[in-house]
């Protein structure tokens, strides 16, 4: 699912869905009743289905890179009192 959500285009989905897929792993990590960790997993299955699925849209249709995402080039470092 980690690998799925880093693949989106898109900076706020793709940061988003990071942190909803650690969100939900820390969950089933935690959880103790292995009925109701069954029923996460499952859950977590049928999301990472349509993660992908998404992921796939997304990068199809993806729009311009945020301001924040361009690297930007190091500037050249100046030598004091060259102007």
């Amino acid at each position: 699912m980690l690998r799925s959500s880093q693949s989106f285009s898109s900076y706020n989905f793709r940061e988003y869905f990071k942190g909803k897929t650690k969100e939900t792993f820390r969950a089933m990590q935690n959880e103790t009743d292995p009925h109701k960790l069954r029923d996460m997993y499952a859950e977590a299955v049928k999301e990472s289905t349509a993660l992908r699925r998404g992921a796939i849209v997304n990068q199809l249709y993806g729009g311009w890179k945020l301001s924040i995402e361009v690297e930007k080039e190091p500037e050249e470092a100046f030598e004091r009192g060259s102007n």
